[in-house]
């Protein structure tokens, strides 16, 4: 029998296996900062989860691994919280709200960015104005003029203002309108739309990610809003949203740690839910209209 000869392996030149470390030691630290960054952000999220299912004993004690489990905390929950209506008042503030502003505030957008009329310069200027402007400045004449109509008690003091627009969903929507060649827009016109036409028919399919954008802003500003309701609502528990609700439970069960993450918990869960459906469409408008963080 022959015996069959191997080659030698090709040395691997020393510039070569210098480059190869590199780049795995490099893509090692690139993962450990995500993956350190990824446990700061969750860690909180699991303790809250992991201190919801405690006992009233157990909840912020140093053993964090509960000892038994109870999920008939978000049971009890909704036995000594009227948890469905604070969620209903919330759900109808954050959508009417939302509707509201995107109805008043892109056609507002739409003539900022696409007409040319004389002022159109300063009214952009007053609405950076009104951005930076702190909502306590005008809290007593709104509250007085409210509370003279006989709204003050409800939720109609937050919903109706949307009907004339937010300064900041102005802003952004506008910036992503002047993305939007203007080309698309003449040619539209020369086709005989008007400017309503051309702004239902043109502009609203072309600018659907800033809309989501700016409807997901004000969507998760209404949900989280807890100054407007403790000032408009205080009086009238039937019109309390989850944020007040919230606090009035934390008040009443300051000890029951466990109950009061529990409703946290469940507070948290619609606004998750709807991030993660329009995530997408979100950061491709906050993305495209130039506000990045």
């Amino acid at each position: 029998m022959t015996a069959v000869l191997e080659r030698p392996a090709p040395a691997v030149s020393p510039d070569v296996r210098r480059a190869r470390r590199q780049v795995r030691l490099a893509w090692i630290a690139k993962h450990s900062i995500a993956i350190a960054l990824s446990i700061m952000f969750i860690a909180p999220v699991v303790y809250l989860l992991l201190l919801s299912v405690m006992t009233s004993d157990q909840a912020l004690t140093s053993d964090y691994w509960p000892n038994t489990w109870h999920f008939e905390n978000y049971v009890r929950v909704f036995e000594v919280t009227p948890l469905p209506r604070y969620l209903l008042n919330t759900v109808i503030y954050a959508v009417s709200a939302t509707v509201l502003m995107l109805l008043s505030s892109v056609p507002a957008a739409y003539a900022l960015a696409k007409l040319k009329f004389r002022g159109r310069n300063v009214m952009f200027l007053t609405i950076i104005c009104v951005m930076m402007l702190p909502p306590q400045v005008v809290t007593v004449p709104l509250y007085l003029m409210w509370a003279r109509y006989g709204l003050t008690g409800s939720l109609a003091p937050l919903i109706i203002p949307m009907l004339f627009g937010d300064a900041f969903c102005i802003f952004l929507m506008r910036q992503f309108l002047l993305t939007i060649p203007s080309e698309y827009l003449d040619a539209a016109r020369v086709d005989g739309c008007g400017e309503w036409k051309t702004l239902l028919r043109v502009v609203l399919p072309m600018a659907r990610p800033g809309i989501a954008a700016a409807a997901l802003f004000q969507f998760f500003y209404a949900w989280n809003d807890y100054y407007g309701p403790l000032l408009y609502t205080s009086e009238n528990e039937n019109s309390w949203t989850l944020s007040l609700g919230l606090a009035s439970f934390h008040g009443v069960h300051h000890v029951d740690w466990n109950l009061v993450t529990a409703a946290t918990v469940l507070a948290m869960v619609p606004i998750v839910v709807v991030f993660f459906f329009a995530q997408k469409a979100f950061v491709q408008g906050v993305t495209l209209t130039g506000v990045k963080g």
